[in-house]
């Protein structure tokens, strides 16, 4: 990632969660913050995050501005930054991540789990969300109902929902098919409660829902529910460079 501009040092300290500026100036008045050897003077200085030798404690800082993570969306929680009544994703996250105030990359329904993106890299979220890009989402869905080849035919050339919206072609495929049927679905959109809207149209219903991809980015299977981590250098790259 290109260097950004000199910053503000409480500025760089405060975004990888040292504190608020006031605390910063704290610390730095009492002797504990050094850059390139010497001891801070002002917390206000200047200072290049990504190339001087920042230590608090004697402890050398490791400055990002931007960060990515992979989670396996647990049902229950929603996907959101705050609520006042529900749990939200970023309630799992661990504080060294909740300062950089991720939030999540499009919505999974309460009840659907599986991968999540969350950043706070707004321009990278604008782009797997535009309408114009049509992003790619696999699912893996238990219905109620034989899925038929039928239905693989009507998903191919569009659903006509609830409020008459007739969604773009999906690629519908069968798994096992019968009383309750295994199936793997990819939409291009992501209109609200879609999937569950497209087998409503076809008479039949989601009893569970599990995201498997987005764009190039694929589900971790040694994920556990809840769990995150960061996108890997190889992982990161397919998703910023997708379209």
């Amino acid at each position: 990632m290109a260097e950004k501009d000199r910053q503000r040092l409480d500025k760089v300290l405060s975004h990888i969660g040292y504190g608020s500026r006031k605390e910063i100036k704290r610390i730095v008045k009492a002797g504990r913050v050094s850059v390139n050897g010497e001891f801070a003077r002002q917390s206000d200085m200047h200072v290049s995050p990504y190339k001087d030798n920042i230590e608090v404690d004697g402890n050398k800082i490791v400055y990002r501005e931007f960060v990515y993570l992979m989670m396996n969306k647990p049902s229950g929680v929603i996907s959101a930054t705050e609520d006042v009544r529900e749990k939200v994703v970023t309630d799992l996250l661990a504080p060294e991540y909740k300062v950089f105030e991720p939030f999540p990359v499009g919505r999974l329904d309460k009840d659907t789990e599986g991968l999540l993106l969350l950043t706070n890299d707004g321009k990278l979220a604008h782009r797997l969300l535009s309408p114009k890009k049509h992003v790619p989402k696999t699912y893996f869905a238990l219905i109620e109902g034989e899925v038929t080849a039928e239905d693989c035919k009507v998903f191919r050339e569009g659903v006509a929902i609830d409020d008459g919206y007739v969604t773009l072609p999906s690629d519908l495929s069968i798994i096992s098919s019968g009383t309750r049927s295994e199936i793997e679905v990819t939409i291009y959109e992501g209109k609200f409660h879609q999937i569950k809207r497209m087998f409503a149209a076809v008479g039949k219903k989601v009893l569970y829902l599990k995201r498997l991809s987005m764009g190039p980015l694929e589900l971790d299977n040694q994920l556990e529910l809840g769990d995150y981590r960061e996108l890997s250098d190889n992982e990161f790259a397919a998703i910023n460079n997708y379209n």
